[in-house]
C-alpha cells in the first residue's frame, strides 16, 4: 500500500512530511489531515499548530517570537495568519531547530493537560 502524502504532490513538499510527522510523533493526541485548500494539517485537540504545503510550513508562534524569527533570513510573515504570531519557512534546512519550534508550536496549541503531559515525559 502507497504511504498517504496528504496533500503533498512534490518529492520536496514529500520530504518535508516525513520530517515533520516524525517530529509530531511523540506529541500525544496529534491529528493530521488535509484541509479544503489541500494543506496538510496538524492539530491538538481541534487546535491547528502546523499547516504545511509543497511550498513550506507555517506553524503557530507568538509576537515575541516571531519578530525574533523574522529577523533570520529564511523565516518570514505568512498572509492571513501572519498578524497572530504564526510564522513560515520555504526549506527548512536545520530540523533540530525546525523540531524546537514545531513543538513549541504544539505546546502554545495543546490544552494544559497535554502540554503538562508531554513535559512530564521529557523530565
Amino acid at each position: 500500500m502507497e504511504p498517504n502524502w496528504s496533500g503533498m504532490k512534490t518529492p520536496e513538499g514529500i520530504k518535508m512530511l516525513v520530517q515533520v510527522r516524525a517530529i509530531c510523533d511523540g506529541l500525544p493526541e496529534v491529528t493530521e489531515l488535509v484541509d479544503g485548500h489541500g494543506h496538510t494539517t496538524f492539530k491538538v485537540k481541534d487546535k491547528s499548530f502546523i499547516i504545511m504545503s509543497d511550498y513550506g510550513i507555517t506553524f503557530k508562534s507568538d509576537l515575541e517570537n516571531q519578530e525574533i524569527l523574522l529577523r533570520q533570513e529564511q523565516f518570514f510573515k505568512p498572509a492571513y495568519i501572519g498578524h497572530r504570531g504564526w510564522v513560515s519557512i520555504h526549506d527548512p534546512l536545520d530540523w533540530k531547530e525546525m523540531g524546537v519550534l514545531l513543538r513549541e508550536a504544539y505546546l502554545r496549541a495543546a490544552p494544559k493537560r497535554l502540554s503538562k503531559q508531554l513535559l512530564e515525559n521529557e523530565e
